[in-house]
Formats: structure tokens, sequence, C-alpha cells
């Protein structure tokens, strides 16, 4: 079983670029201290926050290997290693080196907008050849198709590899139904900010978040409190959370968690085509929650 078992609360991390556009490996590198510095519990490198669909081969391949160093075995580290070319993806995760790494985040195939079964055979075909354990990824607002909890719990059920699943529907009785069924020790993160702690509250394992890159203090505090079934402390800090979520978001990601990582700075705020940087007003918007908050 994958050490990720107990943990909480986990960040897909930002890869920071110069102004140039290439990969800024020192920033990075002081991202990951900071996150693991402020009580982040595991890290995602090259999820989709990670701009990973705009990265070559050997960039992807560098930035592996950095967080591999700079981590040195302190928190559990994730792999984002996904597509829609099912026979594509069984080859790249049969070459790739997961050396440092305690699982694979792979999102549903997006674009091809698979059937249910389809879904269930792309993943079964990635569950046979994996190195280390699995994580299903479900984000319907980006790739068109909804993996539904009845396909989830086929997949915790017959596959020998996959541990868990982030969902990020904010479909909280989704949610639910699959904390509720699944196998034991099957690993429920949410990937939806907004309902990340209600989702928690409900049972399951924590949040693999997009704000928490920001706000590790904050954010890891209301799962906790959600963990520890503190209901109250754990609502307070969701709607203290909720403004400034919905600003992440407003101009798309990673664009608004790179302005707040500029505003703390850590990087600075540029991101690649067809993605642009967040606006001044966001900007300026985002400004008052990174003096309030953590």
């Amino acid at each position: 079983m994958s050490t990720l078992k107990g943990s909480s609360t986990g960040v897909a991390v930002i890869t920071p670029f110069n102004e140039d556009g290439t990969v800024d490996f020192i920033s990075l590198s002081s991202t990951i201290n900071f996150l693991i510095q402020n009580g982040i519990d595991f890290l995602v490198a090259l999820g989709t926050t990670g701009e990973s669909v705009t990265l070559k081969p050997e960039e992807k391949e560098a930035i592996f290997a950095t967080f591999v160093k700079v981590v040195d075995g302190r928190v559990p580290l994730v792999m984002g290693l996904g597509g829609n070319n099912t026979q594509g993806l069984v080859e790249e995760l049969i070459a790739v080196d997961t050396t440092g790494y305690d699982a694979i985040l792979s999102v549903t195939p997006y674009y091809n907008r698979p059937t249910q079964e389809g879904l269930y055979r792309h993943y079964m075909a990635l569950d046979n050849v994996t190195k280390i354990p699995l994580i299903l990824y479900n984000v319907p607002g980006r790739t068109g198709v909804n993996m539904t909890a009845q396909t989830t719990l086929r997949l915790a059920q017959n596959a020998k590899n996959i541990i868990g699943v982030k969902d990020a529907s904010g479909d909280l009785s989704q949610g639910l139904d699959i904390i509720t069924h699944a196998p034991k020790g099957f690993l429920v993160f949410s990937g939806d900010d907004e309902t990340a702690i209600s989702l928690t509250l409900l049972g399951g394992s924590g949040v693999i978040s997009v704000a928490a890159g920001g706000f590790p203090k904050t954010f890891c505090a209301g799962i906790n409190a959600a963990l520890e079934k503190d209901e109250l402390t754990a609502k307070r800090i969701a709607n203290q959370l909720l403004p400034v979520i919905e600003l992440l978001f407003k101009e798309g990601n990673p664009a608004g968690i790179k302005a707040v990582s500029k505003l703390k700075n850590l990087t600075n705020d540029t991101v690649r085509l067809p993605l642009v940087k967040a606006s001044e007003e966001l900007t300026a918007a985002l400004k008052p929650f990174v003096e309030q908050l953590d």
C-alpha cells in the first residue's frame, strides 16, 4: 500500500516559468520547500495545475527528477501521468522512471468522451502495467465525461493497483456514494476546492488542492478539522476560503494560483499559451487574501 495512506492535504504544484517561458527550476525548488514547511502532507508533480500538456518530454523528466531531489523523502510524491491514448499511455507507464514516487495520478481520457465501459477498460489497461499504485482522477469539467461512482467502485473492487480517486466532480452525493461503498482503505480525495472540506466531513480522505498551494496553513487546518469531525471549525474555515477559491478560478487555472505565488514572492506569474497571466484586476483582488490568510 502506498505511503499516501493516512495523508490528508495534497497540492497539485504549479510549474514555475521564467519570463522567457523556460522552466524555472530554482523557483520550483523554493515552492516545494515552502509547501512542505507549511504543513502540506503530499505533493503532486505535473497535474493539470502544473501545465503538463504544454511541456516537452525532456522538461517533464527534469521536473519529475527535481521533485524527487528537493523533497528528499520528506513527504509522499504523486506523479501526474495521463492521456487520451490508452496504448500510448500504457507504453509511457512501462517506460517511465517512478523512482521516488509513491503513486501515479491519471486523469480520465479527455476529448474522446468514452463510455463508462471505455473508462473502465482504460484504467484496467493501466492497472495491468503500472509499477506503483494508481489514483484515478475524475474531472468532468475539463474532460467532457464524468466517471460515475459505479465505474469508480468497479475499478476499486477489481483492479490490483488502484488505491484511490481524486474526484473533482464537485458532486457530494457522488463522492459519498464512493466513500460508502468502496473497499476498506480506498482513498477518496476531493479535487474540488469549494467542496473539499464538506466531502472530508462526509468521510473523505482529504484533498488534492490548487488553493492549498497558496494558502497551505489555512487549507490544512480546514481539512484536519474535517478529518477530526470538528464540524464547526471545518465549516468556519471553508467559509473563510470560499471567496479566494472563487477568485483563483475566475480566469482559469493556474493563472490565479500563479498570481498568488507571485504576490508571495515565490515565483513569477508566467504561464504558457494558450493560457495567459491573470489580469491586473484579478491580482489586485487576490492581494488582500495573501495578506490576511496564512
